[in-house]
């Protein structure tokens, strides 16, 4: 989970234009949990009502809650649907990312996320051996398409689960709500997931992000981390220790192999991405979860655009960290 800190305002001579920027906040409860945007302008150019109607559109395309939703017709399509924009979006972006991650990102999980309690309904097992193999057959992204208008799968057992990137592209719809009311000075935030562009007013600061200390014991996280100062883009952060589940002494977090069928299981404790839009780094935190630490600074060695805080514990139980050169850059040090 990330948040936001606000600095006090300095007292700074402005351009005119600028003398005139105010600060909005818009806060409520969407997809589960909360929002938070925060904007400069001479007046309120965005309102609450202009967000709720966005974030009701969003639902009705991609939320596995929402009765009706695009998304549920097409789980329980045995072919498939015609796809509105979002929906094509997310997918035609997550179908991406399953190449270049070697399908590690797989958005068909949602059967072994719900065979694992994660998902709409609750269980009060693990999924045998016998069950996971069963879902498997269904899983893997190359048995879906996207057909001109329509997405369409090969086996009517594909279900779709975009939870691991609905937040992330939420957040970048309603930085295009406020980019196309020519605000250009924001900080959008929903469920840590943030997309961030330009200055504060009127101390004309960088936006400051904070990055979550974690708690690998069963007490929820306090206090920041690092705190990274950026001009612009996306900051997503995944991480395997607040949502788990305990089967007797075993602990299983929610982030599912969907090579085989199990958690994922290595060093890693969380990790944060920096990108150009916080769908792409919604869409890669998970993955990057995924690959173990060597795998993944490697991996992030070969993309550029991707900057990354790994967050680890060694075999003595010690807890580390690793950066990206271009993440450290970004690091507050005071």
């Amino acid at each position: 989970m990330l948040h936001c800190l606000f600095l006090a305002f300095g007292l700074w001579l402005l351009p005119p234009r600028e003398a005139a920027l105010r600060a909005f906040q818009l806060t409520g409860y969407a997809q589960g949990t909360t929002y938070a945007i925060t904007y400069y302008a001479a007046d309120s150019a965005v309102t609450s009502a202009d967000v709720a109607h966005q974030l009701a559109e969003i639902d009705a395309s991609l939320s596995l809650y929402q009765p009706g939703s695009l998304i549920n017709k097409f789980n329980a399509a045995a072919r498939g649907v015609v796809a509105d924009r979002h929906l094509k979006l997310v997918v035609g972006k997550a179908l991406r990312v399953y190449q270049d991650t070697d399908g590690l990102f797989d958005a068909t999980v949602e059967p072994l996320v719900r065979a694992w309690g994660f998902g709409t309904q609750h269980t009060d097992a693990p999924p045998s051996p016998a069950t996971i193999q069963a879902i498997l057959k269904g899983v893997g992204s190359d048995k879906l398409h996207l057909r001109g208008d329509s997405l369409v799968k090969d086996q009517s057992a594909v279900h779709l689960d975009l939870n691991g990137i609905a937040q992330g592209y939420t957040v970048d719809v309603l930085a295009a709500l406020l980019e196309g009311r020519h605000i250009r000075n924001y900080l959008v935030e929903l469920g840590g997931e943030i997309r961030v562009r330009g200055r504060k007013f009127p101390s004309r600061e960088l936006m400051r992000i904070g990055i979550e200390r974690p708690d690998t014991s069963d007490v929820p996280a306090t206090g920041m981390q690092q705190v990274i100062r950026l001009a612009a883009g996306g900051v997503t952060t995944s991480g395997n220790y607040r949502k788990f589940k305990r089967w007797g002494a075993v602990k299983s977090a929610h982030l599912i192999d969907p090579k085989t069928g199990y958690p994922f299981q290595n060093e890693l404790i969380s990790v944060t991405v920096v990108a150009p839009d916080a769908l792409t780094a919604d869409a890669y935190d998970n993955a990057l979860m995924g690959m173990g630490l060597a795998n993944a600074l490697a991996f992030l060695q070969r993309h550029a655009s991707l900057q990354a805080y790994l967050i680890y514990q060694r075999p003595d139980g010690a807890v580390a960290t690793a950066a990206t050169p271009g993440f450290q850059r970004l690091l507050v040090h005071e």
